[in-house]
């Protein structure tokens, strides 16, 4: 049998401008494209219809389209990724898998034992970074620390930053017959469905397939933090997230349009960085002072909080567009993760949990990264006394009450519900709380 390689696609749903892709096709192997349906994280997915996975089925299909319209064999395998791998191992002659960084605590730990799997079979193991344009410790401090400052550390960026880092890998031009290889049919197998997974369909918002608009990224800083606006926001993260956009050609259209869109995706880098680097802020405070908490985590007005009724109008039209759509526009997105963990007081891991379960673009590093700054407990925080009013955050993104009538048509009625807590009250109890943990932590 002739020695081939597999590119095991992950975080990287493209042909296109794919670092690690490119390497394979490169290898003077024959290339074998593969994706993993997980299945240690389906078997978590809280609900059996899932917009996420359905948008993951839909590109893998793609994915499979185009390489067989290119000459080649595409695999798609359900199962746990090491068993996956070395039972392909045994069936195939198999000299490498190509595959691009993840930078998440589970995902480490998934490819240090893929590593030592595909190591003990004589099998390379080779990784490549894709997602991020800087990673782990790729951007220090002058002093060799890692960097808290975000302020610091984009203008670190930016010294760094080129134009050659930014250009495209030619994996596209390079995905041809001749650096492909096809299977015989017996070896191939049915790719997995929605079906054959255990799952429903669901659609809901789906991303548009290229870059943004060169009109919504050069007003980007002037429409950003006004949700009403459907073009108000580049609305690309669904895209960075499954990686059917690449970092670089994302950078490339904000570099030279607007440095403002280009700060936030560098945030984007600077959460993965710090998730790398301290994996446990996934689940705990990056703050030791802040770990100790009294949160009330009181159950009903969570519930409410999830529900958008909560009777502060921005707040439930952000989380009934999030229920309906699985989308919600930044600056919503930080008043309710807000009035979460400051008015009701409660922990921001059953917030970021929350999201997780219903974001159609979450994305560890972010969610944890920005549930922690509006908490005040991680490596780079709002201050732990902050607290955002969010009738001023209404007065300033939706004056004319244009998006809130959108989510919330009852506003203004008799039908909605009074504020759930007075906001002066919840403030001062959230204040005084967390002050006395930080002074008991000490």
């Amino acid at each position: 049998m002739m020695k081939i390689c597999l590119f095991w696609h992950r975080r990287d749903l493209r042909l296109h401008d794919n670092a690690g892709l490119a390497a394979a096709l490169a290898s003077e192997l024959p290339v074998v494209p593969l994706f993993i349906y997980d299945q240690d994280i389906l078997d978590y997915l809280p609900a059996k219809a899932d917009a996420r996975l359905t948008y993951i089925v839909d590109e893998v299909e793609r994915l499979a389209q185009a390489t067989e319209a290119a000459g080649g064999t595409f695999l798609a395998r359900f199962g746990k990724p090491v068993e996956v791998l070395e039972a392909l191992v045994e069936e195939l002659e198999i000299a490498a898998v190509h595959t691009n960084e993840d930078y998440e605590p589970y995902a480490t730990k998934r490819d240090a034992a893929v590593g030592q799997m595909l190591r003990q079979h004589g099998v390379d193991f080779l990784l490549y970074k894709d997602q991020v344009v800087f990673a782990k410790d790729e951007i220090l401090t002058k002093s060799g620390t890692v960097p808290k400052v975000f302020g610091a550390y984009h203008k670190s960026f930016l010294a760094k930053l080129t134009d050659d880092l930014l250009l495209p890998y030619g994996s596209r031009e390079a995905f041809r017959a001749e650096n492909l290889h096809r299977l015989a049919p017996a070896k191939t197998g049915s790719r997995p469905t929605l079906a054959s997974l255990g799952f429903e369909r669901l659609e809901q918002y789906v991303p548009i397939a290229d870059l943004p608009a060169e009109e919504v990224v050069r007003n980007y800083h002037n429409t950003r933090n006004t949700p009403a606006l459907q073009n108000g926001t580049a609305r690309i993260s669904v895209q960075l997230r499954f990686g059917t956009l690449s970092v670089r050609q994302v950078m490339r259209q904000a570099k030279a349009l607007n440095p403002k869109l280009l700060a936030e995706i560098i945030w984007r880098d600077f959460f993965m960085m710090l998730l790398w680097h301290y994996p446990i802020t996934a689940t705990e405070a990056y703050d030791p002072k802040m770990r100790q908490v009294p949160y009330r985590n009181n159950e009903a007005e969570f519930q409410a909080w999830c529900e958008g009724r909560t009777g502060y109008p921005l707040v439930d039209a952000g989380m009934r567009e999030l229920n309906a759509t699985g989308y919600l526009p930044n600056r919503v997105r930080m008043t309710v993760a807000g009035f979460l963990v400051k008015h009701l007081f409660i922990d921001w891991r059953w917030g970021e949990q929350y999201f997780a379960d219903k974001l159609l673009d979450y994305e560890l590093a972010n969610n944890v990264g920005n549930w922690q700054w509006m908490a005040g407990t991680g490596a780079i925080s709002a201050p732990w006394f902050r607290v955002y009013s969010p009738e001023n955050q209404l007065a300033q993104v939706d004056p004319e009450l244009k998006y809130v009538k959108r989510w919330v048509p009852e506003v203004g009625t008799r039908d909605y519900p009074a504020p759930i807590v007075e906001h002066k009250f919840a403030r001062d109890r959230a204040v005084e709380a967390i002050r006395a943990a930080r002074i008991a932590a000490s």
